[in-house]
């Protein structure tokens, strides 16, 4: 087969381009996968992207290849794995592996069988539904709360889905009308859109007067006045404390008075998509997490989130609003950065 690749890569103009770059050599532990879908992260992958607009550079300099979620058919396998075989259909991620791409190589344990209903467009968005998941399993939903999502771009949309599996009642704040009415169409139990209602007045109606028992603020930038805004809505002891649980994913930074300031709340960050990712050994499948030790992986939680998607509970279809082939990948990037209220999941597509 080829030895090149075509990957889509951002320039130091912060736009999109596409190079054409060796295959990565199928090592141990590692699987090729020829890539049918790919999903744009546009939080993680194009702030870098948007800043260099923003600031108008002019050089391009060396672009550099991004992503870290696609979906794909396996070409070939490492002898020592077993777990896959060349025909096999599989979701993949991680920064530096499942880029958009038309080859990848990806170490085994950041690869997932699809199941036979789950297309490859669906199994591209793998990777930030694992990562909802893990700020959904740190914030510790039990069923009958109610659940706060802060921030309703892709993560925070699956993050309140999955919050509706556990059982919960999810409201979801943005500034955004755009981003707050596709979570309308596809189910959340209620929204607010900030800067326009009367969040205090809307959060006490939602919850019956109780107040949140949980948070999770999964936006990027400063996040001090957001913090303080979703303080306000928890729920409140009788002596005056707030109470709950905060989650807090992504690329956010916020300023706090700790301690009695506070009051009772618990802050927790969620990093990544779960145990295993970025333990290269683990990646590869040398070693292994015992799951009576640990129950939840990164792994684990890529097979729930395709089970999840292959019984109809997740449906990310209704989060895609762009399709596009990698060579029109400067057209998603400008859509992102440009047209943020028209525009959430976008899908790259990729020809034989």
């Amino acid at each position: 087969m080829n030895k090149q690749r075509l990957v889509g890569a951002l320039d130091g103009t912060g736009h999109g381009c596409v190079i054409s770059q060796d295959i990565p050599e199928l090592t141990k532990g590692m699987v090729l996968v020829k890539v049918h879908a790919s999903l744009i992260s546009p939080g993680t992958e194009l702030s870098g992207a948007k800043t260099a607009r923003q600031e108008g550079k002019t050089d391009p300099g060396t672009p550099h290849a991004f992503g870290y979620q696609n979906a794909g058919e396996v070409l070939a396998v490492h002898d020592s794995v077993s777990r896959f075989k060349a025909g096999d259909r599989v979701a993949c991620m991680g920064a530096g592996f499942a880029q958009h791409s038309n080859f990848v190589v990806v170490p085994q344990n950041l690869c997932c069988l699809l199941p036979d209903k789950v297309s490859y467009e669906q199994g591209a968005y793998a990777h930030l539904t694992v990562t909802s998941m893990q700020a959904l399993r740190r914030a510790t939903p039990a069923y009958g709360e109610n659940l706060l999502v802060v921030g309703m771009g892709l993560v925070g949309q699956l993050a309140a889905r999955l919050g509706q599996i556990a059982g919960t009642y999810v409201m979801g704040w943005d500034m955004s009308p755009f981003r707050l009415s596709v979570a309308q169409q596809w189910g959340i139990n209620g929204v607010t859109q900030i800067g326009q209602d009367d969040f205090e007045a809307k959060a006490k109606e939602f919850t019956h007067g109780e107040g949140f028992d949980m948070a999770i603020m999964a936006f990027g930038g400063d996040g001090t006045s957001a913090l303080e805004q979703v303080t306000k809505v928890m729920q409140l002891s009788p002596d005056g404390h707030r109470m709950g649980r905060i989650a807090l994913v992504g690329g956010l930074k916020t300023q706090c008075a700790w301690g009695a300031g506070l009051g009772n709340l618990d802050l927790r960050c969620s990093a990544r998509s779960g145990p295993g990712y970025h333990d290269a050994a683990w990646e590869r499948g040398d070693v292994d997490y015992p799951a009576v030790f640990m129950r939840w992986t990164t792994q684990t939680h890529l097979k729930l989130a395709l089970r999840y998607m292959a019984e109809g509970k997740i449906n990310v279809d209704a989060l895609t609003t762009h399709r596009l082939p990698l060579k029109d990948i400067d057209i998603a990037v400008t859509a992102h950065i440009e047209q943020p209220n028209a525009t959430l999941g976008t899908v790259l597509l990729y020809e034989d």
